[in-house]
């Protein structure tokens, strides 16, 4: 059981590595996304995905290390969270203090991600009502305006303006 102790305190080091990183990724997209640089985006989000893949396979790492501990402790593996095995680790104070500081460790930087994530999705946001509004603006500014010239059939019989707003010679 020692054995699969340390393996999890591991995995769950690695993964916390990996989640700063990505972290660091979340910040730097910060004011490219207020720059509206889609190249450096792009780039960054690529270099997000390559964490990713990593973080997926220590996730697939620390479900079998939860597995192997279920067995042994003949118990659900649903029922095994990382505070359910710290409070199962009665008399190995060292293991059970380093599995605490990881997980509480790895939580506060999942909480400081979802926080620089929930801004960078804010500004996204923003821009594209940005772009909407603009080009909504564009849209009206080259529409024709409606005055109300009907013949006896009730057709409009105002000229429409025939231009649009991108021109398709060039």
């Amino acid at each position: 059981m020692a054995s699969l102790i340390e393996e999890l305190i591991t995995v769950l080091e690695e993964e916390n590595e990996e989640y700063k990183k990505l972290m660091v990724l979340s910040k730097e997209k910060t004011p490219v996304i207020v720059k509206g640089n889609t190249e450096k985006l792009k780039e960054i989000t690529g270099m997000e995905q390559e964490h990713i893949q990593v973080l997926n396979s220590l996730e697939k790492r620390r479900i079998e290390v939860i597995k192997d501990m279920a067995l042994v402790l003949n118990k659900k593996e649903e029922e095994l969270t990382v505070k359910t095995i710290v409070g199962l680790l009665e008399g190995q104070d060292k293991e059970r203090k380093k599995l605490a500081e990881v997980h509480d460790s790895l939580k506060q930087t999942l909480d400081n991600i979802s926080v620089i994530n929930d801004m960078n999705k804010n500004l996204i946001t923003s821009s594209l009502e940005m772009v909407e509004f603009n080009i909504n603006m564009y849209k009206s500014m080259y529409q024709a305006p409606e005055t109300g010239n009907y013949d006896k059939n009730a057709y409009n019989t105002e000229s429409t303006m025939s231009y649009g707003v991108f021109d398709a010679k060039n």
